[in-house]
């Protein structure tokens, strides 16, 4: 048997992130929005109540050790498995493991997904017989959106939360656990610019803030009594030069806000600009190219349809062949969706519709429109008649047809408005609609 001294020593050949974990879900930070007293959900888990949640956050925001928390909180056994290497055999093993273990000793198993996404829709499946019988509580953790990536099945057995990327007084709290288990002055350490800088770069990943702190930490104990950070030691620990991007003042959220704003005001001198500020300052590219896949469908839309596979091929681009180069590409992009029409329509009727599905919930079909067609009625189809279109009813029965997506007469939209005029209004009616 190891001896306290042996268990002691090899937790500190661990790494200062896997060290400083939280023991408990109460020591969980920047998560207080679904952990905190306030929170009904916060107060279960706290107390160690064992839920089936799927957790969606960015990296680093402490999904991993939040289930490893939960568990030691609730008393249960731990198993924590990859999606990306895991299979089906493994899963099922988990289960009978957990099934064995409940019956036996009444102890319960939480079982921990990463990658949750990653998963297929039979892997997904397998877990349900051993959720639904509490053989396993599951924590899957995703950086995906789970409506998009799990299958409604899993979905309806989970609650889904989301965590968020840590801020500056929770960074100024890890802050303060690493001086205080490494026994060590942070604050003469680093100078209060330093730190920024530090937090900075570690844009919102808690892990990635304690790896750089570790490194810094290292190069302090060669020399502590001659130590003395400078700039250059962390450009050279960051592998990178770090500039001025200052989220003391223009912050990350601040500066894409801007920089999508800009673009939504159809202004791309300004656009280029907080563009440059950004790539200067340490951007990640791809998350720049990623924003203008969105702002293509929400601020473009259907008045200009070319921005969507525009933006696509950007993010592409930029993922294929990196900066510097990449730039070029953005900038491309980033001028042609400033200078583009614009339209927010087709974003506003999807706003409308999970509205109206959200209050009527889920009625009947039409028989019409299924894919069997049993029963009365039946589907017209549209290209047996002059214009492609004939107007018939797509509605389920119990409601009424609703109006949600209303076209502008800006750019390439203003000829789906005239369009869909035309049709409507030199339509034939179908004999079979009621």
């Amino acid at each position: 048997m190891s001896s306290l001294f042996e268990s002691q020593l090899n937790d500190r050949l661990k790494p200062l992130a896997e060290r400083l974990r939280p023991r408990q879900v109460a020591d969980v930070l920047g998560q207080d929005h679904v952990l905190s007293n306030k929170s009904a959900v916060g107060r279960l888990l706290k107390s160690g109540h064992l839920m089936n949640l799927i957790i969606c956050g960015p990296p680093g925001t402490g999904k991993t050790s939040f289930a490893k928390a939960l568990a030691t909180t609730a008393k249960a056994t731990f198993i924590s498995m990859n999606a990306v290497d895991a299979g089906a055999k493994e899963l099922k093993q988990a289960g009978e493991e957990g099934r064995r273990r409940l019956t036996e000793t009444s102890e319960k198993t939480l079982l921990f997904v990463d990658e949750i996404h990653r998963f297929n829709k039979s892997q997904q499946d397998i877990l349900l017989p051993f959720i639904e019988k509490g053989y396993l509580y599951l924590i899957g953790a995703t950086t995906e959106h789970p409506s998009y990536e799990l299958n409604r099945a899993l979905l309806s057995r989970c609650q889904v939360v989301y965590f968020k990327r840590l801020e500056e007084p929770d960074f100024k709290l890890l802050f303060k656990k690493v001086s205080l288990a490494e026994d060590v002055d942070l604050e003469k350490i680093l100078s209060p610019e330093q730190f920024n800088k530090l937090m900075q770069f570690a844009d919102g990943d808690g892990r990635r803030f304690l790896n750089l702190l570790e490194s810094i930490l290292e190069l302090y104990k060669i020399n502590p009594h001659q130590f003395e950070l400078t700039d250059e030691d962390i450009e050279n620990l960051f592998g990178k030069k770090v500039i001025a991007y200052d989220k003391s003042a223009d912050q990350h959220y601040d500066c894409i806000s801007a920089f999508i704003k800009s673009i939504r005001g159809s202004d791309a001198d300004a656009a280029m600009y907080y563009m440059a500020r950004m790539l200067e300052g340490g951007e990640d590219p791809v998350f720049i190219a990623r924003r203008l896949i969105i702002l293509a469908s929400e601020d473009i839309g259907n008045a200009e349809p070319r921005a969507l596979p525009l933006a696509i091929a950007g993010l592409q681009a930029v993922e294929a062949i990196g900066l510097p180069e990449g730039r070029i590409n953005l900038a491309q992009v980033v001028t042609f969706l400033a200078s583009c029409p614009k339209s927010n329509r087709s974003y506003m009727a999807l706003n409308k519709a999970v509205a109206f599905v959200q209050e009527t919930g889920s009625p009947e079909l039409p028989e019409s429109l299924k894919s069997s067609q049993k029963g009365n009625g039946k589907y017209v189809y549209p290209h047996d008649f002059d214009k492609g279109w004939v107007h018939q009813n797509y509605w389920p029965p119990k409601l009424a047809p609703q109006t949600f997506y209303e076209p502008t007469n800006h750019g390439q939209e203003k000829n789906i408005l005239e369009y869909m005029k035309w049709l409507k209004s030199n339509g034939t009616k179908s004999n079979t609609e009621k």
